[in-house]
């Protein structure tokens, strides 16, 4: 997968990231994904501050939270915590961690993600009353934050849904869309209704049968956005703030088909559409319109995170070098601020996708 090369974001003049302004905020992954000290955190703080985009951190316990947030921008929007996947709400075990971390970071976070699992859809009813009971436990401290259930394990986009609409009533739980987990699904799904016994994700780009299944695959891909669309405007009709995981891919990417720019195409070696390229399930025009969607259902809000995994280049340091000047070898610097422009260049589209329809429905009043 590449990716075009756009420049850092801006800070607004007063110290305040002008995106974080408004109901509709702009979070992007906050980590180290290079080795190296702890000034590749201090570089992100600065291009954090340059995007205008809040943090979403991973943690896997307190501790690890505690010291990643001396790091994470405090201006603007608080940050959102990605709970460890193996966290399972279903089980007490699982709903005592989020708990634990909501009462030990109320006030400091503004919201805890969790994942889905296989094992829940089975246990529908055991979900809902473990749900509630966590539900209880967060609505003693009103400081405390939301917690998010993602969209992981592959279910029925229905499930989610109800799941979903049946605790309407717990008011400190609500869901988070991950828009690459969906669309993986959703692709695979229809391939596999005009290619039975085909997985598409056994093929690849180098698949010598791909040249021939390749407008039938370009179909099932067209279908991811608007499976999307509409668990987006389910979900808003709720009345809850939704959390959208934001990224792109293709399942033809061997491995993780999705965690990419929104600014990517696959490369194939072979031409198709005049292109020796595929585009992606989304792409930028894909973006704005769950971004749209998202903005348009969720009048109680929604917020968002670039959740881009997958870049891989180097950027010079420029402004940055300053934070380095015991480092030798600048390599990891420089791949670490390659990805944050990535980050970067996907939260200005995300922010410039909120002010195009916040603008056509002023226009509209």
């Amino acid at each position: 997968m590449d990716s075009a090369r756009r420049g850092q974001g801006e800070a607004s003049t007063d110290g305040v990231p002008a995106e974080q302004e408004g109901p509709w905020p702009v979070h992007a992954l906050f980590q180290q994904r290079v080795s190296g000290d702890d000034t590749l955190l201090k570089l992100a703080g600065l291009r954090f501050i340059q995007m205008g985009a809040a943090a979403e951190v991973y943690a896997d316990t307190p501790d690890q939270l505690d010291y990643v947030l001396r790091f994470a921008p405090s201006a603007g929007r608080l940050p959102v915590v990605h709970l460890n996947r193996g966290i399972n709400v279903l089980h007490e075990r699982g709903r005592a961690a989020v708990a634990d971390f909501a009462r030990r970071f109320a006030g400091r976070v503004a919201g805890l993600v969790v994942h889905d699992h296989h094992d829940m859809a089975a246990q529908t009813d055991g979900l809902l009353a473990g749900m509630r009971e966590l539900n209880a436990r967060l609505g003693e401290r009103p400081d405390g934050p939301m917690v998010f259930l993602e969209y992981a394990a592959g279910h029925d986009p229905g499930w989610f849904v109800d799941v979903a609409e049946r605790l309407r009533a717990a008011e400190r739980v609500s869901c988070c869309i991950d828009v690459g987990h969906i669309g993986i699904r959703q692709a695979c799904s229809a391939f596999w209704l005009r290619h039975p016994g085909v997985s598409l994700g056994h093929l690849s780009p180098e698949d010598d049968r791909l040249p021939d299944l390749v407008a039938d695959v370009q179909d099932a891909v067209r279908s991811c956005l608007p499976t999307v669309l509409d668990v987006t405007g389910s979900l808003g009709q709720i009345g809850k703030p939704v959390h959208f995981h934001l990224h792109d891919g293709h399942p033809l990417v061997p491995g993780l088909s999705d965690h990419f720019s929104f600014l990517t195409r696959l490369p194939v070696p072979f031409s198709y559409a005049g292109r020796r390229s595929l585009s992606t399930m989304y792409g930028p025009a894909g973006l704005a319109a769950i971004v749209s969607a998202a903005v348009e259902a969720c009048p109680q809000g929604a917020s968002f995170t670039v959740e881009v995994h997958q870049a891989e280049g180097r950027l010079p340091l420029a402004d940055a070098a300053r934070l380095f000047p015991h480092w030798r070898d600048l390599t990891n610097a420089e791949r670490m601020n390659y990805w944050l422009s990535v980050l970067s260049e996907n939260a200005m589209l995300i922010s410039q996708a909120v002010s195009e329809h916040e603008e056509s429905r002023a226009l509209r009043r």
